[in-house]
């Protein structure tokens, strides 16, 4: 081993110390992998050599050509050498060993992506293979489970991915090489299949968010320019959501994939299938409910949004469904649905509006009347919209019935003194659009609670009496439940034994007589005393 590692130093020390400026150019390309060759039929008559041939392909390739250098016939060849060298893989997560190696793949690797970003006529046929296989090599893995089981996003820091450093330019030169002038789709798509993009989409599930983001570029590109790949993409982003809202509940790329959707949502065509129909109705909708929903929410809006200005009679199934979905006791959830009814609100149209005003208004009332002061807060914001505010003014004689108890109760007891300044303000703008509904409301309103005061005047006023009633006739009160005890066993027994009818007839009339001598309340002291004496000697 030492003895090679010595003889592949002095042929590149040979190449390097000729009297051409440019090594390499004594044996050539084709002299320079033949050596190679050689090196490599050592290993395999004795895998011991590896480390000692490895290390001295390394230093070779450390000082070896720069492609551009190299002559114009050459550099092709030189540039698929290079492609394949960079299908070595290093472990990152020893940070101690291979040092020198991973710096010279990391030089390579940026060479590739100054070489196809700068210089045309580079991609031909013969390449494709070799840069698709040197990408699925590199980025194309089994990704580790979370090191934190309780992750959370809001909270925890990423897993950062420990090959970054490589794995960047590789992203770095895929995308380089979608976007190249060259490029061939009708080529490309015997490598970049089906399976490929699959391989892609479960990469979105990595932790690292740099590498979510170049993975939402490249899937765009590819989205772009593969018309075959198109209708497989929306549906495996399908089956990821389904997954993710029915199975996993975590998936790490949705806010992505939701930004990728949203661009391609914004491309239909009119009027929109019933694929996408489904996909809102039936995904898009239901990824409301999820737990990490201020995760993806701006995403998953827009693409609500943009479907709605494509078909604006999707209106109020949409409204319909965030109602069905609406947060319970989640006042973060609760803020965020507001936000994005006054998005849809935003360009609604007005028959749509018509349609929706009642059930929507009824949640935006209780929203109003919330304890949490920033729900209530967003949904009085509501107000400073001129555009929902001139649909408000349009159908004020449908919403102000709906809206007013909750503000006028509001306005008396809210805690909070900037709900209650916000309150007065659309309390007053409702009163300029309708002085006379709302002067109507108003004494409707009063007259509401009077009657309400008086009902609790009278059940305290009658309490008061049963308690005197039990403090004043202790025994009677006891002898009273026994009484209604026993009518209540009389009755199921009457139920069973349909024979004994008679019997417990006579027994419930007495118990009954019993219980209405001690009931009337409101008798005369000698009444009760003389029902006090009737039921002692019956």
């Amino acid at each position: 081993g030492k003895q090679l590692f010595s003889l592949t130093k002095k042929l590149h020390k040979s190449v390097k110390c000729s009297t051409f400026e440019k090594p390499g150019q004594m044996f050539g390309i084709t002299t320079w992998e033949k050596m190679s060759s050689t090196l490599l039929r050592s290993i395999s008559r004795n895998p011991r050599l590896f480390v000692f041939c490895r290390l001295a392909l390394n230093e070779c390739m450390s000082s070896s050509f720069v492609i551009s250098d190299a002559p114009s016939t050459e550099q092709q060849e030189l540039f698929t050498q290079k492609l394949q060298q960079c299908c070595m893989l290093f472990d990152f997560f020893d940070s101690v060993t291979d040092l020198k190696s991973k710096e010279i793949k990391r030089a390579t690797l940026n060479e590739l992506v100054d070489y196809v970003s700068t210089n045309r006529g580079v991609l031909v046929e013969s390449a494709y293979p070799e840069i698709t296989n040197m990408i699925t090599t590199n980025i194309f893995r089994t990704l580790p489970p979370s090191e934190n089981p309780d992750f959370d996003p809001e909270e925890d820091e990423p897993t950062l991915e420990a090959s970054w450093p490589h794995m960047q330019l590789v992203y770095e030169f895929l995308l380089r090489f979608l976007e190249n002038p060259d490029f061939q789709p009708s080529i490309a798509k015997r490598y970049i299949d089906q399976k490929f993009v699959q391989q892609l989409l479960e990469l979105f599930d990595s932790e690292d968010p740099r590498e979510r983001d170049f993975l939402k570029t490249i899937l765009h590109r590819i989205y772009g320019k593969f018309l075959g790949l198109r209708a497989f993409i929306r549906k495996q982003i399908n089956n990821i959501f389904l997954r993710f809202i029915y199975e996993t509940e975590h998936f790490n790329g949705v806010a992505e994939l939701l930004e990728i959707l949203g661009s391609i949502i914004n491309g239909f065509a009119l009027p929109l299938k019933a694929e996408h129909k489904q996909f809102l109705m039936k995904v898009l909708i239901p990824l409301h409910t999820a737990k990490g929903l201020a995760l993806f929410h701006a995403q998953l809006a827009y693409c609500v949004v943009q479907f709605l200005e494509k078909d604006p009679t999707l209106t109020e199934p949409v409204i319909r469904g965030l109602l069905k979905f609406w947060p319970k006791t989640c006042s973060q959830k609760e803020v965020m649905f507001l936000g994005e009814i006054e998005e849809i609100l935003d360009v609604i149209e007005p028959t749509q509006f018509k349609k929706i005003q009642e059930p929507l208004f009824k949640q935006i009332s209780k929203c109003v009347a919330n304890p949490h002061f920033q729900v209530a807060e967003r949904a009085l914001y509501f107000w400073n919209n001129e555009y929902i505010l001139s649909l408000i003014e349009e159908n004020i004689d449908k919403i102000l019935p709906i809206m007013f108890c909750s503000l006028y109760r509001i306005s008396k007891e809210h805690w909070n003194p900037t709900i209650v300044a916000l309150v007065y303000n659309v309390l007053k703008t409702l009163m300029e659009m309708n002085c006379t509904l709302f002067d109507e409301l108003t004494s409707s309103y009063k007259a509401d609670r009077q009657r309400e005061k008086k009902k609790e005047q009278e059940r305290d006023e009658l309490w008061k009496k049963l308690d005197e009633l039990r403090l004043s006739n202790p025994a009677l009160v006891q002898n009273n439940s026994h009484g209604l005890l026993r009518v209540q066993n009389n009755n199921n027994n009457n139920n069973n034994n349909s024979s004994n009818n008679i019997n417990n007839s006579d027994t419930q009339d007495r118990d009954v007589d019993s219980a209405v001598a001690i009931t009337t309340d409101e008798k005369e002291p000698d009444s009760m005393a003389a029902g006090e004496s009737t039921l002692s000697a019956k």
